[in-house]
């Protein structure tokens, strides 16, 4: 069974950086979603079991995500941090190989409780 559990947020000001953990295991498609209040829940970076990559352009060149070898932690690495990236950020994962594109909330069938980020101006 899979289980999500989200750890690293916080509050920075602007430029800085947070790296995200959600520990996991049982998975073929792990990404992170982030939401903010009167907003709908975005995808924001996925990795797939081939270690294949993406990231929404609003995050590209600032947001990098990856595993650690045991690829039973999933992090988000987050740079360059802005007021609109303050978010409730979440883990989500799935075991089918194919399905919905990754940016969309149907394709992951578990979800994490979420973490907090809000950058400061």
């Amino acid at each position: 069974q899979v289980q999500l559990v989200e750890s690293g947020g916080g509050s920075v000001q602007t430029g800085g950086s947070l790296r995200l953990s959600c520990a996991t295991s049982g998975y073929t498609c792990l990404g992170w979603f982030r939401q903010a209040p009167g907003k709908e829940r975005e995808g924001v970076a996925v990795i797939g079991s081939d270690g294949s990559t993406a990231v929404a352009d609003s995050v590209k060149g600032r947001f990098t995500i990856s595993q650690n070898n045991a690829k039973n932690t999933l992090y988000l690495r987050m740079t360059g941090l802005k007021p609109e990236d303050s978010a409730m950020y979440y883990c989500a994962a799935d075991q089918r190989s194919y399905g919905a594109p990754w940016y969309e909330r149907s394709r992951y069938a578990y979800w994490g409780q979420g973490t907090q980020v809000t950058v400061s101006s």
